[in-house]
């Protein structure tokens, strides 16, 4: 074999080397230390949490045929179109409205 020969095959040698080294630089399975036995193990403490979790959503939160009156939000969507508020009603014993204003201050003057 010739000289030349020989250089060539060890360039080409040399390259496959190098490229095969820097691909090994990205493989998972020999540069990357993990504590777990296979690469697909997850986290089992975490897993085992979300298992013994008591579910705080009671049943009733799943309904979703909710009843509602079309006149009434209707009526809510227009006042709040219109930029209109309805004073609240109150249901309590007091004889006082809250539509009713308090009388004028009285001011006296002393000579």
């Amino acid at each position: 074999m010739s000289r030349a020969a020989n250089r060539s095959r060890f360039r080409a040698l040399s390259a496959a080397l190098v490229c095969g080294s820097l691909l090994a630089a990205c493989s998972d399975m020999y540069y990357d230390r993990r504590d777990t036995v296979s690469f697909q193990a997850g986290d089992a403490v975490a897993a085992n949490k979300v298992v013994h979790a008591v579910d705080v959503w009671p049943a009733a939160a799943g309904y979703r045929d909710i009843e509602s009156n079309g006149q009434k939000m209707q009526g809510a969507v227009e006042r709040y179109r219109t930029n209109k508020v309805t004073p609240p009603v109150g249901i309590g014993t007091s004889a006082i409205s809250p539509t009713q204003s308090a009388p004028p201050p009285t001011t006296s003057t002393s000579p």
